[in-house]
Formats: structure tokens, C-alpha cells, sequence
């Protein structure tokens, strides 16, 4: 069948040293929803997040034209549909268009995916999803960059009977009726598995310190739903396993988390000050700069990246600082990150970083185009939760977590 799609060329300079840290923008392929209860502190932390029944070895199967890969989804006709990603430009957002396309033609529909440069080009987003809606699909699903910016054309495409299918992002305020259904990660919770997985390996050094120290996050922006849940996530767990074990936890930095998180603490009196970063700007560049920011805190003990780039961002910045490692004991600061790719792959092998969570990109695409075929059908639909697990040097090549991390 053939296929469609619309790329838009990477622009911008980015220096020497950052192409080899920041460069490589991939993100994953899953395994089971997150769990929402923290471990028993004898038991380890959580891994994985999948449920069983829709394991990658069961929905990898192959299906036959005019039938859904994952699932009994069976399309009733050629539809037209459009699938808008975040950016183009990254490794994640191809895998998750190359779902799309894979699944279009498992069910014998077209489909056409389209997206911007970069995460932060929410204008360009927003005018390609009003062309999609002027070209009069049967069903668009989109990952908003903005959750407010898209408002206006989810009302839009209401108008003219056009469904939206969310996916990776949710747009919890769209107009009432305009999205049929979100296909996302729990990305509260999957943050909340990463603090966990950190806590940790950190545990024995915050109840041994004398003085306050310090655990970084580096946040892509103040706009995306998926970020902004995973770097609250990662807060609230933090603030609540740190006051479990009878300490005290403040968040400083940037005024979104600090408002948001379920506790923001007290700066001046706090054993574990958390600080949020957040980008003036998407860029490999950026990333580096704020994650260097953080590893030259002198108090800092961890460091944790939202999402690709901002992992990649600790890795770059970590080479002419040489500062993390999988030892706390012996000073490392412990890194852990969000999604994978070959930079942050080959950290977690050679014990630069820690660990990292990572959703399933590709199975967002499939989804998608599944709810889109069966809307068009005239079947409901309802929201479906994508998977998310944690992965180390220790189980990343475990037969169920590998085929989900793309290098």
C-alpha cells in the first residue's frame, strides 16, 4: 500500500559536541501500565506497566489486509485518515508514524502523517491540523505540543463532523464532544516509577547526610500534558518516599512545579531540595546547558531528564564533567532519563546512567489508527492506556522489554 509522509526538514545550527549527546531523538516500544503504588521498602522497585494480555510477542503478529494487527479491528472501507505527531525530527515521533502506517496497512485504510520540525513549533502544529480539517477526513489523531493552542480547531473539526483521536497527550479541556478518546501513556504514574527506581539506589545516601542535598529534573517545557505529568510525577513520588523515611523534601525552580506538586515543602529547612529546570527553548543545545547547570551543584546527588532529549541533555553535559555513575556511595550522581535511543541506551550500558522509563511509541500509532478505523465504523471507542515499564543494565535485554527500545 502506499504510504504517505509529510516530513518537515530539522533546521538550526547545533555545535560539535552536542550532535553526539543530544542528537539521536528516538523514544520506544512497551510493556504494562504503570503501577500506582510505591513498592514495600523490601520489595524492589516497579518495572513494568503492561498488562499481560496485550504483551509485544502477542501483538506483534502480523494481521491481514483489512484487519487490525492488535486486536479484532476490521476497517469497513478505505478511510482517510491523518495522524499529526509532535515533531518529525525525532526518532520517538518516526516510530510512532511508522505504527500508523504499519496498521493503516494491516486494516486497508490510508493514512497520512504529517508533523512539525520540532516539539516547540506548536504554530505549524496547529495550522497543519486545520488543513487536515479542511481537507475533510474521516478521523484525525493528533499529539498535541499544546494543549490550549489546538482548542479552537478541535472545535472545528466538531463543527464539521470530523473525530479527533488524542494520543501521547490529552487535551483534558477540549471542547466537549471533539475527542472521541486519548491513547496515552499514565505519564503521572511513569514518573512516579522513575523517582522510585532512583529513591532507591539514593535512599541510603539521604538518611546518612548531614546536610541538604539536591536531586535535579530537567523539563522540556510548561506546555505539553505528557511532560508536565511526568515531571510532577516524579515530584510528588519524591516528596512522599523522602517523608516515608522521615525526612523533609522542598521543589525550587520552575514556578509550573512548584505551584503544581501536590507539596511544594519548605527551601530553607529541607533535607532534599528538588530543582526543575525548564528549557527557554527545545534544543539539543539547551538541553546540555541546563543539565550542566545542575551537575555543577555541588549538593547534587541525582538528575533526571523528562523525555529524550532532556536525558541526552545529562549525557552530553556529563562529558566534560564525568560526574555520574551507578555508585552513590563513592560520590556518583545517580542519572535516570525517559524514553531510550542510542545515546541513552549506551549510557545505561556503560554505567554512565542509571536507568530510564520508557513508553511505546509505535504501539501509539497503531492505536490510533485502530480507534480512528473503528469511529469511522460507527463503533465506540473508549481511552486506552499505553504502556510503560523501567529498564537498567540488568533487564534491558530481557526478551520482553528489548524489542521495545529503539537505538
Amino acid at each position: 500500500m502506499k504510504r504517505k509522509m509529510l516530513a518537515v526538514l530539522l533546521t538550526g545550527m547545533m555545535t560539535a559536541s552536542l550532535l553526539a549527546g543530544c542528537g539521536n531523538a528516538a523514544e520506544e516500544t512497551a510493556a504494562e501500565p504503570a503501577q500506582e503504588e510505591a513498592p514495600a521498602e523490601e520489595e524492589a522497585p516497579s518495572e513494568e506497566t503492561a498488562p499481560e494480555e496485550e504483551s509485544t510477542e502477542e501483538a506483534a503478529v502480523e494481521g491481514e489486509t483489512g484487519k487490525s494487527a492488535y486486536g479484532d479491528v476490521v476497517a469497513k472501507d478505505n478511510y482517510n485518515l491523518y495522524v499529526i505527531v509532535k515533531s518529525m525530527s525525532s526518532d520517538f515521533w518516526r516510530a510512532a508514524a511508522d505504527g500508523a502506517e504499519d496498521e493503516a496497512e494491516a486494516l486497508g485504510v490510508t493514512v497520512t502523517v504529517i508533523g512539525p520540525n520540532s516539539n516547540t513549533d506548536i504554530a505549524d502544529q496547529v495550522q497543519m491540523l486545520n488543513n487536515a480539517i479542511n481537507s475533510k477526513p474521516d478521523g484525525i489523531g493528533i499529539a498535541a505540543s499544546d494543549k490550549e493552542a489546538v482548542m479552537d480547531s478541535l472545535q472545528d473539526a466538531m463543527d464539521a463532523g470530523i473525530p479527533i483521536i488524542c494520543f501521547n497527550s490529552g487535551v483534558p479541556n477540549a471542547p466537549e464532544g471533539s475527542v472521541y478518546a486519548t491513547a496515552s501513556t499514565n505519564n503521572y504514574n511513569a514518573g512516579g516509577i522513575a523517582a522510585e527506581n532512583m529513591y532507591a539506589a539514593l535512599k541510603d545516601v539521604i538518611a546518612a547526610a548531614d546536610a541538604p542535598v539536591r536531586i535535579g529534573v530537567v523539563n522540556q517545557d510548561v506546555t505539553s500534558e505528557s511532560v508536565v505529568d511526568r515531571g510532577l510525577g516524579f515530584i510528588d513520588k519524591m516528596m512522599e518516599l523522602v517523608k516515608a523515611d522521615g525526612k523533609t523534601a522542598a521543589v525550587t525552580g520552575s514556578d509550573k512545579y512548584v505551584d503544581d506538586a501536590a507539596e511544594s515543602g519548605d527551601v530553607d529547612t529541607a533535607d532534599v531540595i528538588i530543582e526543575v529546570r525548564v528549557l527557554a527553548q527545545a534544543t539539543s543545545e539547551l538541553c546540555a546547558i541546563e543539565a550542566g547547570v545542575l551537575l555543577n551543584e555541588q549538593d547534587l546527588i541525582g538528575i533526571m531528564g523528562t523525555n529524550q532529549e532532556t536525558a541526552e541533555g545529562i549525557v552530553t553535559a556529563n562529558e566534560l564533567l564525568s560526574k555520574l555513575g551507578t555508585d552513590p556511595a563513592a560520590g556518583d550522581i545517580i542519572a535516570c532519563g525517559f524514553d531510550s535511543g542510542a545515546t541513552i541506551i549506551g549510557a545505561i550500558e556503560n554505567g554512565t546512567m542509571y536507568g530510564a522509563v520508557t513508553q511505546s511509541p509505535r504501539y501509539q500509532g497503531q492505536i490510533t489508527v485502530d480507534l480512528l478505523t473503528m469511529i469511522a465504523n460507527g463503533e465506540e471507542v473508549k481511552d486506552e492506556e499505553t504502556p510503560a515499564f523501567w529498564y537498567n543494565a540488568e533487564n534491558m535485554n530481557d526478551p520482553e522489554i528489548a524489542p521495545n527500545l529503539i537505538k
